[in-house]
């Protein structure tokens, strides 16, 4: 047993030299590989590679995956109407150049966290000054993204940084120009409602003269139809009764006669008539003649 002792102490000690020289590249990894302490080479490709023993050569893996920062607390910043708001902000980044982020940041990714907020915040300052309220909050908004995401892209690349995009999460108004924001916001709301009322009031008395003047013209039409219809009626009554009248004059008389009495009669009024009047001339024959008297 002692003999082969010292054979499997040596066994142990090749396979620990032999582990320590074999290392694996993860698909989310970049691998820096030193050489007495210099960066010898870069690889970020997944899969088995090979090195020499510490302390010749080690190595340093770097997360490559995208990364994002969020805003612990909302910037303050001032817009160019001197009021200040506070806006909720994150990023979206990743490493792009292994060696230089190793020689800008070491393996500290919170310094690249810290440098990437200040310079995030700097692009804001830059963009939101120049801009109103409302520009800022609602009709500008894209804009100023896309012009913070190209201002921090363009300085975190020297950095070996690739910034990915930048989002405007949430934009407050500080507490001390809430409520004057929010009284405009009334105001000019209720300016709106009072506008639109007035023009409804106009459009209503606009729909209520128009139906108004058709009414009218409806009644006027129907009015003149009405005495047309009335007209031709009296026209083909009176052509009736001159056609009866011509056929038996004697009865049209004797007709006209009974309802000239009705007429005289049903009123209850006293009339002073002499009895040989033509009035009375039905009165005691049906053929109109008058009685003889002796």
């Amino acid at each position: 047993m002692q003999r082969f002792f010292p054979a499997l102490v040596g066994l142990v000690i090749v396979l620990a030299v032999l582990s320590s020289c074999v290392f694996i590249v993860r698909e989310r990894d970049a691998v820096l590989v030193f050489n007495l302490g210099e960066v010898r080479t870069t690889l970020t490709e997944p899969g088995l590679n090979f090195k020499l023993p510490p302390p010749i050569e080690n190595i340093l893996r770097l997360d490559k995956r995208l990364q994002t920062i969020e805003t612990n607390d909302p910037e303050r910043i001032q817009t160019a109407e001197k009021k200040n708001l506070l806006i909720d902000s994150y990023v979206k980044w990743r490493i792009s150049d292994p060696r230089l982020f190793y020689v800008t940041f070491g393996s500290n990714d919170r310094a690249a966290v810290e440098r990437l907020q200040a310079q995030i915040r700097d692009a804001l300052n830059a963009s939101v000054n120049i801009r109103t309220v409302k520009e800022v909050v609602s009709s500008q908004r894209d804009t100023i993204m896309k012009e913070v995401l190209t201002t921090v892209a363009e300085r975190a690349k020297p950095l070996g940084v690739e910034v990915v995009d930048v989002r405007l999460r949430r934009i407050d108004f500080a507490p001390e120009i809430s409520e004057s924001v929010y009284r405009r916001m009334e105001a000019e709301r209720k300016q709106e409602a009072n506008r639109l009322r007035a023009t409804g009031a106009a459009d209503s008395e606009r729909i209520r003269a128009q139906a108004d003047r058709q009414r009218e013209e409806l009644i006027a039409k129907a009015y003149a139809q009405a005495e047309g219809i009335k007209g031709d009626g009296d026209g083909q009554a009176a052509a009736i009764y001159a056609d009866a009248y011509g056929k038996n004059p004697e009865f049209y008389g004797f007709y006209k006669s009974l309802e000239s009495y009705r007429s005289a009669f049903s009123g209850g009024d006293t009339l002073v008539l002499s009895p040989k009047s033509d009035f009375f001339r039905f009165w005691g024959s049906s053929e109109g003649k008058q009685p003889v008297t002796e």
